[in-house]
Protein backbone atom coordinates (compact mmCIF):
# COMPACT_ATOMS: atom_id res chain seq x y z
CA UNK A 1 0.00 0.00 0.00
CA UNK A 2 0.77 3.37 -0.75
CA UNK A 3 1.38 5.63 1.99
CA UNK A 4 2.05 9.37 -0.37
CA UNK A 5 -0.28 11.92 1.24
CA UNK A 6 -2.21 13.15 -2.03
CA UNK A 7 -1.88 16.82 -1.35
CA UNK A 8 -2.91 18.06 -4.99
CA UNK A 9 -6.45 18.75 -4.25
CA UNK A 10 -5.23 21.09 -1.07
CA UNK A 11 -2.35 22.49 -3.35
CA UNK A 12 -5.27 23.42 -5.93
CA UNK A 13 -7.52 25.10 -3.03
CA UNK A 14 -4.48 26.76 -1.57
CA UNK A 15 -3.20 27.96 -5.35
CA UNK A 16 -7.08 29.38 -5.88
CA UNK A 17 -7.82 30.73 -2.41
CA UNK A 18 -4.21 32.46 -1.35
CA UNK A 19 -2.27 33.05 -5.27
CA UNK A 20 -5.72 33.90 -7.32
CA UNK A 21 -8.03 35.28 -4.61
CA UNK A 22 -10.84 32.87 -5.08
CA UNK A 23 -13.27 33.15 -1.58
CA UNK A 24 -12.63 30.15 0.58
CA UNK A 25 -16.22 28.68 0.87
CA UNK A 26 -16.07 25.88 3.92
CA UNK A 27 -18.22 23.31 2.29
CA UNK A 28 -18.03 19.91 4.19
CA UNK A 29 -15.62 18.72 1.56
CA UNK A 30 -13.39 21.70 1.72
CA UNK A 31 -13.88 21.18 5.66
CA UNK A 32 -13.00 17.96 5.56
CA UNK A 33 -9.72 18.42 3.12
CA UNK A 34 -8.10 20.75 5.88
CA UNK A 35 -8.95 18.62 8.12
CA UNK A 36 -7.38 15.41 6.65
CA UNK A 37 -4.12 17.89 5.53
CA UNK A 38 -3.57 19.20 8.98
CA UNK A 39 -3.49 15.64 10.58
CA UNK A 40 -1.13 15.10 7.46
CA UNK A 41 1.31 17.89 8.91
CA UNK A 42 1.12 17.58 12.46
CA UNK A 43 -1.27 20.34 13.35
CA UNK A 44 -3.15 20.69 16.42
CA UNK A 45 -6.34 22.41 17.27
CA UNK A 46 -7.39 22.44 13.45
CA UNK A 47 -11.08 21.66 14.38
CA UNK A 48 -11.05 25.50 16.08
CA UNK A 49 -9.37 26.80 13.63
CA UNK A 50 -12.34 25.63 11.21
CA UNK A 51 -15.10 28.45 13.31
CA UNK A 52 -13.75 31.05 11.09
CA UNK A 53 -13.20 31.68 7.58
CA UNK A 54 -10.17 33.50 8.92
CA UNK A 55 -8.97 30.70 10.83
CA UNK A 56 -9.33 28.24 7.71
CA UNK A 57 -7.86 30.24 5.51
CA UNK A 58 -4.77 30.58 8.14
CA UNK A 59 -5.14 26.78 8.44
CA UNK A 60 -4.53 26.41 4.46
CA UNK A 61 -1.72 28.84 4.71
CA UNK A 62 0.29 26.99 7.16
CA UNK A 63 -0.56 23.40 5.80
CA UNK A 64 1.00 24.27 2.33
CA UNK A 65 3.56 25.76 4.14
CA UNK A 66 4.52 22.76 6.00
CA UNK A 67 4.24 21.27 2.67
CA UNK A 68 6.42 23.30 0.40
CA UNK A 69 9.50 24.01 3.82
CA UNK A 70 9.36 20.39 4.21
CA UNK A 71 9.75 19.26 0.69
CA UNK A 72 12.77 21.49 0.11
CA UNK A 73 14.10 20.84 3.31
CA UNK A 74 14.39 16.96 2.33
CA UNK A 75 15.05 17.67 -1.43
CA UNK A 76 18.00 19.70 -0.69
CA UNK A 77 19.42 17.56 2.80
CA UNK A 78 19.14 14.83 0.07
CA UNK A 79 20.97 16.06 -2.09
CA UNK A 80 23.97 16.93 0.02
CA UNK A 81 23.09 13.25 1.58
CA UNK A 82 24.33 11.91 -1.64
CA UNK A 83 27.00 14.18 -2.82
CA UNK A 84 28.70 12.95 1.18
CA UNK A 85 27.51 9.68 0.34
CA UNK A 86 29.68 9.62 -3.23
CA UNK A 87 32.79 10.82 -1.48
CA UNK A 88 32.47 7.93 1.15
CA UNK A 89 31.70 10.51 4.22
CA UNK A 90 29.19 8.22 5.60
CA UNK A 91 29.26 10.02 8.44
CA UNK A 92 28.22 13.74 7.12
CA UNK A 93 25.81 11.64 5.32
CA UNK A 94 24.21 10.20 8.22
CA UNK A 95 24.12 14.03 9.77
CA UNK A 96 21.99 15.54 6.83
CA UNK A 97 19.15 13.10 7.17
CA UNK A 98 19.56 13.64 11.44
CA UNK A 99 19.53 17.70 11.11
CA UNK A 100 15.75 17.03 8.83
CA UNK A 101 14.52 15.09 11.78
CA UNK A 102 15.35 17.18 14.29
CA UNK A 103 13.55 20.09 12.79
CA UNK A 104 10.91 18.22 10.22
CA UNK A 105 6.96 18.41 11.95
CA UNK A 106 5.38 16.60 8.73
CA UNK A 107 5.15 12.71 9.77
CA UNK A 108 5.68 11.59 5.95
CA UNK A 109 8.92 13.85 5.79
CA UNK A 110 9.97 12.49 8.78
CA UNK A 111 9.82 9.23 7.67
CA UNK A 112 11.49 9.25 3.98
CA UNK A 113 14.35 11.06 6.25
CA UNK A 114 14.35 8.35 8.61
CA UNK A 115 14.60 5.66 5.78
CA UNK A 116 17.30 7.10 4.57
CA UNK A 117 19.19 7.11 7.80
CA UNK A 118 18.17 3.68 8.78
CA UNK A 119 19.68 2.67 4.90
CA UNK A 120 22.72 4.60 5.79
CA UNK A 121 23.39 2.85 9.04
CA UNK A 122 24.15 -0.11 6.77
CA UNK A 123 27.23 1.51 5.07
CA UNK A 124 30.26 1.47 6.61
Amino acid sequence: MDDTPRWDPIRSLAHRVLNDGAPLELTDDVRALLLRTAQDVAIQDATEALATEAGARELLRESISRIKEGSWRLMRALHRMYRHEESGDYDSARQEMRDVLAVEVVPYYRQLAQEQLDDLDNEP
